[in-house]
């Protein structure tokens, strides 16, 4: 279902407040603050008589491609775009995949707070973009690896370290591929999934040989087991969470499951950092 007078009164909303100067438009006589409609239709290229329309709640449904349009238009932020296509098309927009460069300041705050339990920030694409001090010290030391390095699937099939501190390295390898598979697909970044994926088929018969067998699953929560070179083996329940307002985020954190490790966890990290 579709709300056309709330549509009208949103795009009216962001029309009014743009500023026709910082668009390369000259200023000239105006009654009211913002854009003209006929300059949103321009630039959204649509008709100036069928965005008035929009704007009065009554030029009908608009297609995707003119949404998107009157987004670029109106310059939409990402939170504003979605809620056009809710009032539009009663339905969210198909998820737009942008690359991601780091975190804010306080999510990594977030990170730090959890002390003893390994957290980490990944993308669709399995990236590794934060990490606290515990996760550096139990799971691997991010900081000593190129960016390109630090991604769970390269990691997991080229890093020899990481093969080794594995229980039943296979069946957590095609756990992994198959999760990558449906993160990659469900935030938009098959495109920059595949460069991805043709690398390490190149690098790893066995990825080429789980890549192929299509497998999909969710990534939720479970147990994770590990051999450390320090801490010998240990066990630790991992939960995976949606950081809000960043879809293209999710924070992965593992809780000690004996109330021992806890302790050895602080005393490893002290050492380790200080």
């Amino acid at each position: 279902m579709t709300d056309s007078v709330s549509l009208g009164s949103f795009l009216k909303g962001r029309r009014l407040r743009l500023d026709p100067t910082a668009l390369g438009i000259p200023p000239g006589r105006r009654r009211t603050p913002g854009l003209r409609r006929e300059e949103v239709a321009q630039r959204a290229n649509i008709s100036a008589t069928w965005y008035t329309w929009l704007e009065q709640g009554r030029g009908g449904a608009a297609s995707p491609q003119v949404l998107e349009r009157l987004a670029h238009a109106l310059l939409l932020t990402e939170a504003e775009r979605e809620h056009l296509f809710i009032l539009g098309l009663g339905r969210s927009p198909e998820i737009r995949y942008q690359p991601v460069s780091g975190i804010t300041p306080r999510l990594q705050r977030v990170l730090d707070a959890l002390g003893t339990s390994p957290a980490m920030i990944k993308t669709p694409t399995w990236d590794i973009v934060a990490w606290n001090r515990a996760a550096a010290t139990v799971l691997s030391d991010y900081n000593t690896l190129p960016p390109e390095d630090r991604n769970v699937l390269r990691m997991m099939f080229l890093n020899p370290r990481v093969r080794a501190a594995q229980y039943d390295w296979e069946s957590i390898a095609r756990y992994v591929v198959a999760v990558f598979r449906a993160d990659a697909a469900r935030a938009g970044a098959e495109q920059r999934m595949q460069a991805l994926v043709e690398e390490l088929c190149q690098a790893s018969p066995e990825f080429f040989s789980m890549w192929r067998d299509n497998d999909v699953r969710n990534f939720g929560e479970g147990v994770k087991r590990l051999k450390h070179p320090v801490l010998g083996e240990l066990a630790l329940e991992y939960s995976t969470f949606a950081v809000e307002g960043r879809p293209d985020l999710s924070m992965m954190v593992y809780n000690p499951i004996d109330p021992c490790l806890v302790e050895r966890i602080r005393a490893l990290i002290r050492q380790k950092f200080g």
